[in-house]
C-alpha cells in the first residue's frame, strides 16, 4: 500500500508468477495479449482451410489434364507413319 498498489493486484501479479505468467518474458519471447493470440490462430486455420482446398483443386485438375492427353497420346503412339517418312 505504501507504493500505491493494491493488495489484491499483487496476490494476482503472485498467482500469475506461480503458474508460469513469467516464462515467454524470462525466455526472451514476445508477450502479446491473448485476444491477438486467438485473432492469429484463427487466420493460421482459416489459410490452412484454404490451402487445402487449393491443394485439392490442384490435384483435380491434374487428374483431369492426364485423363484428357492421356488418350491423345496413346493415339499419336499408335498412328504410323507412312512409308517414306514423314
Amino acid at each position: 500500500r505504501r507504493h500505491g498498489i493494491a493488495g489484491n493486484q499483487l496476490f494476482t501479479w503472485r498467482r500469475l508468477m506461480t503458474q508460469g505468467a513469467l516464462t515467454a518474458a524470462a525466455a526472451g519471447e514476445e508477450v502479446v495479449a491473448a485476444s491477438d493470440y486467438r485473432a492469429l490462430e484463427a487466420q493460421v486455420r482459416e489459410l490452412q482451410r484454404l490451402l487445402g482446398k487449393k491443394t485439392m483443386e490442384n490435384e483435380l485438375l491434374r487428374e483431369a489434364v492426364s485423363r484428357a492427353a492421356g488418350p491423345k497420346k496413346q493415339l499419336l503412339r499408335s498412328t504410323s507413319w507412312p512409308e517414306g517418312g514423314r
